[in-house]
C-alpha cells in the first residue's frame, strides 16, 4: 500500500528541486521532515509541505502507521517554462526562461520482518 502527494507549477526550477528530494529519498518521514527543517534551500519549503500531506493521506485514507512511513518514491518533472524578456543594451532582447516543477512524493509503510 502507498500514499502519494503531488504538487504542480511550483515555481523553482526542476533542477534545484532534485537536490532536496535526493536528500529524503528512501529516510523515515520524521527523518526527512527534519531534514527539509534544516535545510537552506527554496525548495525544502514545498517539498516539506508535500511530504506531510502524503503522510497525512496515508494516515487518513489508508490507515497507515505514521511512526512506520517513509519515502518510498519521490521525483520532480518539469513544467510549462514561462517566457519573459530583458531589455539589453542598443535596443535588443534577451529571453529569459522561468522555469516550473511538478513534484510528485511517494510514501509506504516499512514491512515488519
Amino acid at each position: 500500500m502507498e500514499s502519494k502527494a503531488k504538487v504542480q507549477y511550483v515555481r523553482i526550477s526542476p533542477r534545484k528541486v532534485k537536490i532536496v528530494l535526493d536528500l529524503i529519498r528512501n529516510k523515515p518521514v520524521a527523518e526527512a521532515a527534519a531534514i527539509l527543517a534544516h535545510t537552506p534551500k527554496a525548495a525544502s519549503d514545498p517539498v516539506g509541505k508535500l511530504l506531510k500531506s502524503a503522510a497525512a493521506n496515508a494516515e487518513h485514507n489508508f490507515s497507515m502507521d505514521p511512526e512506520k512511513l517513509y519515502v518510498s518514491e519521490c521525483f520532480v518533472c518539469p513544467g510549462p517554462t514561462l517566457k519573459r524578456m530583458m531589455p539589453r543594451a542598443q535596443g535588443r532582447g534577451d529571453r529569459i526562461l522561468k522555469r516550473t516543477s511538478h513534484i510528485t512524493l511517494t510514501v509506504k509503510e516499512k514491512e515488519d520482518k
